[in-house]
């Protein structure tokens, strides 16, 4: 399994924002491997991260590749103050099962 974390800060979504971002969603949500995703942002210093999960990286790369994606992309700096992606394996998840969690708890720590 692997994620892919969409860390960024904020400036004014327009209309052709909101738009292209519900689009990309549904795409991805669309998708053979998507997972599901969980989203945080931090009162302090505004920055948003997003966690996408994917079965494989050849997942991930559907949408990564998608035009819609692409366009978002080279359109970036009109929305976004900034931004970052990393994209990471995750060899083991863990936790007491008490939180509703679209990934399977494979032990406790």
């Amino acid at each position: 399994m692997y994620t892919a974390t969409f860390v960024f800060a904020k400036k004014l979504f327009d209309e052709e924002f909101h738009v292209l971002d519900n689009k990309i969603a549904e795409l991805a949500r669309a998708l053979p491997g998507y997972l599901g995703e969980e989203s945080w942002e931090n009162p302090a210093t505004g920055l948003v991260s997003n966690v996408y999960y994917w079965e494989s990286l050849e997942a991930l790369q559907r949408l990564v590749q998608h035009p819609s994606h692409l366009e978002a992309k080279a359109s970036q700096s009109k929305w976004l103050a900034g931004y970052r992606v990393v994209i990471a394996e995750v060899v083991h998840v863990y936790g007491d099962a008490k939180l509703d969690h679209l990934l399977p708890i494979q032990g406790t720590a």
